[in-house]
């Protein structure tokens, strides 16, 4: 059997950043679960709006949910009622803490891998062929500036007696290089006749050391994070002077 490493967490600490940025050793194991059950809900609640990526930062009761969407229109709603309504849904699942929402759009949704597999899987289940679906999200991607992309369906695909995988790929996606963005995404899709799982791997340009990406492909390119002791700026040098002697 072949042993596979998931793209994100083989670059994180190197150019990939945490998703929740907190750490309490006493009430570790209650606050995750509580950070699963928040991206599980706003997840499903705001599935029509695309939603990339949900990242979650603690600071004693305050709690600073980052929401990645394609459609920022759809969650915040007219004058911010529908933002306002989430958040407090929000706070009913973690009681006695303080929410604030921050709602980030994804301008290219074509070059996000979860939102790509998302799509496809959309796709599928609507009946239309997996192969179109894939040749279209290609296209659209390198047209949108990747420089690789690899996608991968498995399952009864267009009803089959016999479960089969199929993949498509185009330009270069380099899975061992730490230094190489490569986004990936998981999708499913319910059929009729069974799951249908997507996969897609975007690569999207090599990121130096001691760089780290802002978490999603489409938002920002990246965000510097200088070692302990680097200088933001060097002192400008004194020009020479020049020594004048008595003859």
């Amino acid at each position: 059997m072949g042993q596979k490493v998931h793209p994100f967490g083989f670059r994180l600490g190197v150019i990939e950043k945490w998703s929740s940025i907190w750490y309490n050793e006493k009430e570790y194991t209650s606050l995750f679960h509580e950070d699963l059950k928040i991206r599980e809900y706003l997840k499903k609640r705001l599935f029509a709006a695309g939603i990339a990526r949900i990242d979650v930062e603690r600071a004693g009761k305050r709690i600073k949910i980052y929401v990645y969407t394609a459609r920022p229109g759809l969650v915040i709603g007219q004058k911010g009622i529908e933002l306002e309504k989430i958040k407090t849904e929000v706070e009913i699942l973690c009681p006695g803490k303080i929410v604030n929402l921050q709602i980030i759009e994804v301008k290219l949704p074509e070059l996000n891998a979860q939102l790509v597999a998302e799509n496809i899987a959309l796709q599928i289940e609507k009946r239309a062929s997996f192969r179109r679906a894939m040749k279209r999200a290609v296209e659209n991607a390198l047209r949108a500036g990747a420089k690789g992309i690899r996608i991968r369906v498995a399952g009864r695909l267009n009803g089959s007696e016999i479960a089969r995988a199929e993949q498509t790929h185009e330009g270069s996606v380099p899975l061992h290089t730490l230094r190489a963005w490569v986004d990936y995404g998981v999708a499913t899709s319910f059929t009729t006749y069974g799951t249908i799982g997507v996969k897609v791997w975007i690569y999207l340009g090599d990121i130096e050391h001691k760089k780290f990406v802002s978490g999603v492909a489409g938002v920002e390119t990246v965000r510097m994070t200088p070692s302990r002791g680097e200088r933001s700026g060097r002192p400008a040098r004194k020009a020479p002077q020049n020594k004048q002697t008595n003859g």
